[in-house]
């Protein structure tokens, strides 16, 4: 890897390096972690039909990659800020490349658990130094918006060509495939980020700090954990325990972070009603649509009896939002307004998702379609989301703007499928018939070929739908918390700290 001197963080690195040659790469990193995530939306069924997890080993295989890389988003960037964020991203690169390769070796539910959470330490690596490196190449913030925008565009990129790819895939060979499309993305992404970027380091690095690894981690994992087991099991004592001591946890390292003069993360930037109105529109967006992309999904298969290839292009739609508008998305903030335009790209996905609510039953393909454009065009307004973050922290905090950047969509993703995910199976189980077995109770793929099919497809299509209302409203509930903060007259041009 490069040793050269890293540039300082204020000085523009296009006199040496093309700057969207090397946002080429940084936004292709997100396509394969996208790419990944919404793989195995696809492949889950396949997976559940060979490996047989229960409910609970369900959500860990879906959540152990997003627990992992929120928890470590902290750590690893703060490591970056000090090692080298070039460095960290190509590590990353390895990383996931490896850990990819070895889902050849994993047939059984905790194996499939421990790949995923080993790509989630990959993906902490790639994420949030990707970031960084954009503020570093990007100093004007209506540029820098633009960067964004494109680099958003990616994300909807990844999750079209993702469940496509998957579904070709799963046509042809088994769900192992599916994490092995990464191996050679990854080998090239190496190739490219050797020659194209430049290295950078924060001039003022957060502090290392291993009380805060472990109460950052623990914190985020207790949480987890709890929501996914309260969702199972009710209000008993082992998830309201675990709830309580990750709660605590992540309170202490806030009140650590605070009382630290270069902390690991500076949550000091919460303070900022700009900044905070950016984490609230990730939070919402990202964990909507990974919920209703994870029951979507098996609702397309498992109900509809479509193909793994068929659900993928079934899922397009949102993509296709995502990628006419995410370019477009800083060029209407410039003119319009920042507020406008977040507070309205959550309002249509509100809108998609009450669509999926209101819909006739049994739910028509075409109808879902409308709604996922919608969902996928409200999430054009990402980007100008990521600029406010960016923006609105100093350059030697742009490690922890980028951490906690991607934390609000990996924790928006673990909660999204933790609560709506769970909120599906408390539907779906309360529409099947009394004395049916665990394994109709547990996944509506034990009901299939039963007597109790039609209950159980009857049930889930309920399920579904209700997952659209709980999320439309949490969403209308962010656009006005977003609507409140920001103000009235906020430009691109003054989202520099």
């Amino acid at each position: 890897m490069s040793t050269q001197t890293p540039a300082p963080e204020s000085a523009t690195t296009a006199t040496v390096h093309n700057r969207w040659a090397g946002l080429a790469v940084l936004a292709a990193s997100l396509l394969v972690v996208v790419m990944d995530m919404t793989v195995l939306n696809v492949a889950l069924p396949d997976l559940i039909a060979d490996l047989r997890p229960g409910a609970v080993a369900q959500l860990w295989i879906v959540d152990a990659y997003p627990v992992v890389l929120a928890g470590l988003l902290v750590p690893v960037s703060s490591l970056a800020d000090r090692w080298g964020r070039k460095r960290m991203l190509l590590a990353g690169f390895t990383v996931f490349g490896l850990a990819s390769l070895l889902a050849l070796l994993a047939d059984s539910p905790g194996e499939v658990i421990a790949l995923r959470a080993v790509l989630g330490l990959g993906g902490a690596m790639i994420m949030p130094t990707t970031l960084s490196l954009i503020r570093t190449l990007f100093p004007d913030p209506a540029e820098r918006a633009t960067a964004l925008g494109i680099w958003a565009a990616m994300a909807s990129v990844g999750s079209a060509v993702g469940p496509i790819v998957g579904g070709a895939l799963l046509e042809r060979f088994s769900w192992h495939s599916a994490f092995l499309v990464n191996v050679p993305l990854m080998v090239g992404a190496v190739i490219a980020g050797l020659v194209l970027l430049p290295e950078s380091r924060s001039s003022r690095p957060g502090r290392l700090d291993a009380t805060g690894v472990l109460l950052s981690v623990g914190g985020m994992v207790g949480i987890t954990y709890a929501v996914k087991h309260l969702g199972k099991h009710g209000a008993d004592g082992q998830g309201l325990v675990v709830l309580v001591v990750g709660v605590l946890a992540m309170v202490l390292f806030v009140r650590r972070c605070l009382t630290q003069p270069e902390p690991m993360l500076a949550v000091g930037l919460f303070r900022d009603r700009m900044f905070r109105s950016g984490v609230v529109t990730a939070v919402a967006h990202s964990g909507v649509t990974m919920a209703l992309l994870l029951v979507g999904s098996q609702w397309l298969q498992l109900v509809l009896g479509w193909s793994p290839l068929a659900a993928g292009a079934a899922l397009l739609p949102m993509a296709l939002g995502g990628m006419i508008g995410s370019p477009f998305a800083p060029a209407v903030a410039a003119r319009a307004g920042v507020r406008p335009v977040l507070v309205t790209g959550l309002l249509l996905t509100a809108a998609g998702l009450a669509t999926i609510f209101v819909l006739p039953r049994p739910i028509p393909y075409p109808g879902v379609a409308v709604a996922l454009l919608a969902i996928g065009l409200g999430g054009a307004a990402l980007g100008v989301g990521s600029a406010l973050m960016m923006g609105r922290a100093p350059a030697h905090q742009s490690g922890s703007a980028a951490a906690i950047e991607e934390m609000s969509f990996e924790v928006g993703a673990v909660l999204g499928v933790s609560i709506l995910g769970s909120l599906a199976g408390l539907v779906y189980r309360a529409g099947l018939p009394d004395g049916v077995p665990d394994p109709v109770s547990e996944s509506v793929a034990g009901a299939l070929g039963t007597s109790v099919e039609n209950a159980a497809t009857t049930s889930f299509i309920d399920a579904f739908a209700t997952v659209g209302l709980a999320g439309a409203l949490a969403v209308l509930l962010a656009a006005a918390v977003v609507w409140w903060w920001l103000p009235r007259d906020l430009d691109l041009a003054d989202l520099n700290h």
